[in-house]
């Protein structure tokens, strides 16, 4: 039975567009969701720059250690050139990026006739600034109405995390956001999904177990009915190799665009950044399997090596539209490659 939420009950509850759903209201606070905001409202103010600094501290600590260590004296030689390599290797930036950076980095000493090694510091990040420029395409939910969004990845990346943060960083755009509770096979993500449309106060089409596609197709007409303009469809996570459950999520993808001919309009994959080059190879079966849109980065506040950022702008350059940095709010915003070198490398003008 489908079932149709929503927290703010000063207003009537319209009945989805499919005529097939049930519809009630849910009247059960989430608990804890309130204390967890006047946390967040109490909680200093930091700019983006400053939280973008902020979570990459582990990765940067890391990074620049190496880089210090390598570029703090002597000469421009091949022992540098491969203590280099073996850095950005280790950054998770994957064969081809580093080969990609170290041809980059020697053509610009050539030309330019460097000889301190201090100087391919600066060369250094601007190779890194210039490949991963291509992945900075912010994301226009203005093109249609409703925007429908699907949202996919492995279980663990932070799907449901970022689906409840765009529904936010949305909202503070002035859009209404509507959520299809579409991962249907796990028993808790439906409960996650519902706390997060609790506590952003959106409506949630949900289904107690049942087909995920049938969740979609209601939720898009429902927000049609309502003049919603966003859609964020949740889809349940699984593996490239899964293949059964890859044909399920293209299947989703079809009723989708029963729903709605133009639709779905994003096609967003979250990655955990922890993963490593492992995130290049679930973007290259996603990707293959449905023509992604775009790129939510997570969990960039850890002790994940943001490298991989370079390792996918060289083998399979989609749109990174998000990074998060954070367990905030406002922890997830669009991607802006100057920002994240300049973070990375602990420069002045983030």
């Amino acid at each position: 039975m489908f079932s149709f939420f929503k927290k703010d009950k000063s207003k009537p509850v319209d009945s989805p567009a499919s005529e097939s759903s049930d519809v009630v209201e849910n009247t059960t606070p989430v608990e804890a969701s309130a204390p967890v905001a006047k946390q967040e409202d109490a909680a200093p103010k930091l700019g983006w720059a400053a939280r973008l600094k902020q979570g990459l501290t582990k990765t940067r600590q890391q990074f620049t250690k190496q880089i210090a260590s390598l570029f703090g004296g002597g000469q421009i030689d091949e022992d540098l050139y491969e203590e280099l390599e073996t850095v950005l290797l280790t950054s998770d930036m994957g064969v081809e990026a580093t080969t990609s950076l170290l041809k980059n980095v020697r053509d610009k000493v050539t030309l330019r006739d460097l000889k301190d090694p201090a100087a391919l510091k600066g060369e250094l990040k601007d190779a890194l600034c210039e490949l991963i420029q291509p992945l900075e395409q912010p994301l226009n939910v203005s093109t249609h109405h409703p925007f429908v969004i699907m949202m996919v990845g492995v279980n663990g990346a932070g799907k449901t995390t970022s689906i409840g943060k765009l529904t936010h960083y949305f909202q503070s755009q002035g859009k209404s956001v509507l959520l299809a509770a579409g991962d249907t096979f796990r028993a808790a993500a439906r409960e996650q999904l519902l706390a997060w449309g609790d506590r952003n106060n959106v409506t949630v089409i949900a289904q107690d177990g049942g087909d995920p596609a049938a969740v979609a197709f209601d939720a898009i007409h429902a927000a049609k009915a309502r003049g919603i303009d966003v859609v964020l469809v949740d889809t349940a996570g699984r593996l490239p190799t899964q293949l059964h459950l890859m044909e399920e999520i293209k299947k989703v993808k079809r009723v989708v665009t029963k729903a709605e001919p133009t639709a779905p309009h994003e096609i967003l994959l979250v990655l955990d950044a922890n993963t490593g080059q492992n995130a290049v190879q679930q973007v290259k079966a996603f990707d293959d399997a449905l023509d992604l849109s775009g790129l939510i980065l997570t969990k960039l506040d850890g002790t994940a090596k943001g490298g991989v950022i370079a390792a996918i702008a060289k083998v399979r350059p989609v749109p990174l539209r998000f990074i998060g940095v954070g367990e905030g709010l406002d922890d997830l915003r669009p991607f802006i490659a100057n920002d994240f070198v300049n973070a990375l490398f602990d420069e002045e003008g983030v």
